[in-house]
């Protein structure tokens, strides 16, 4: 299971920089990157940004080729009566959410790739999780 989540995730890293171009092409497979645990924002580019492009909504350069569309990040707190579920997208980061979503084949699980770029240092898997946590709250709709 691990090998297949970096496989995809390699994939997905390298369609990261493809989304900045707003360009559709084919993906390619790639290593996890370090990023700082610091920057939610790098780490959302580096990592999330393939799938659901740097604005949060969705169209990333490897959306179509998921087995269902990813979640328009802009709209959690609106689909959540007004609140951001900060809880639930932790959550899901950690360990995912079932079939067709992270953890799935087109989404890895990040928690233990996290833990993976950390040398198992849950307090930087958390700082990670937080980051990213809070990175996605400031993409919610106004």
């Amino acid at each position: 299971m691990f090998r297949k989540s970096m496989l995809a995730l390699s994939a997905l890293l390298m369609a990261t920089g493809l989304c900045l171009a707003q360009q559709q092409t084919e993906v390619k497979k790639a290593p996890i990157k370090q990023t700082s645990a610091a920057s939610g924002k790098e780490m959302y580019v580096q990592y999330c940004a393939a799938c659901h492009c740097t604005d949060g909504k969705g169209g990333g350069p490897a959306a179509s080729a998921m087995k269902a569309p990813p979640t328009d990040l802009t709209q959690l707190a609106k689909k959540h009566d007004g609140k951001y579920p900060a809880d639930l997208v932790a959550g899901v980061l950690k360990f995912g959410k079932g079939p067709g979503s992270h953890g799935s084949a087109d989404m890895p699980l990040w928690g233990p790739l996290f833990q993976s770029l950390d040398k198992y240092h849950d307090g930087v898997v958390q700082q990670r999780i937080s980051n990213i946590v809070s990175y996605i709250e400031s993409l919610q709709a106004k």
